[in-house]
């Protein structure tokens, strides 16, 4: 059974309550005033992370959006990324929290980057935790996911960006067998 028809059948949940208490916990829940994300080159910001990149609406610094737009917006980004991500993930009994966990890294460093990612090509393989593993570290053992452009043509590491992969990788693995 395809992820997909695991979502129509409701064996695997768009935006569930625990996917989006996450994200408030990582993406600013309360910046309800568009505000530039100094993380991502000062791009307009608002919510759990909504982007113009993601919302059908603009996303304009200074501009307010009411706790109402931000939980309609929120459900629609999560949503249409998690059904991207679905048909990129080719393993159909993945957790509730692995693919939580994967929606999480595609919300954050865009969901083409996470399908083409290492993480998937081993949850693919059906190497479910390793796949978690690779959220974080590299074959070499260093971070992967926690850097962010020092504006000179390299990369500096950020250790909010680190422990957020870290907090993926736990979620990624609750409940697999050991």
């Amino acid at each position: 059974m395809s992820l997909r028809a695991r979502i129509a059948g409701g064996t695997l949940v768009l935006a569930s309550a625990g996917l989006m208490t996450f994200l408030g916990t990582w993406e600013g829940e309360g910046q309800s005033t568009v505000y530039p994300d100094k993380l991502a080159a000062n791009m307009p910001t608002v919510c759990k992370g909504i982007t113009n990149y993601t919302s059908p609406y603009p996303v304009v610094i200074g501009d307010y959006w009411s706790d109402e737009r931000c939980a309609e917006v929120e459900q629609l980004v999560v949503s249409k990324g998690q059904l991207k991500l679905a048909d990129c993930i080719s393993n159909p009994s993945i957790t509730q929290n692995t693919f939580d966990a994967l929606s999480s890294h595609g919300h954050n460093v865009g969901n083409p980057n996470t399908c083409a990612s290492r993480a998937v090509g081993l949850i693919n393989t059906g190497r479910v935790a390793e796949g978690c593993d690779a959220l974080a570290w590299g074959n070499n053992g260093k971070p992967v996911w926690a850097y962010v452009s020092d504006g000179q043509g390299g990369k500096r590491f950020v250790r909010g960006l680190h422990r957020r992969r870290l907090t993926e990788v736990q979620l990624c693995k609750r409940g697999l067998p050991q």
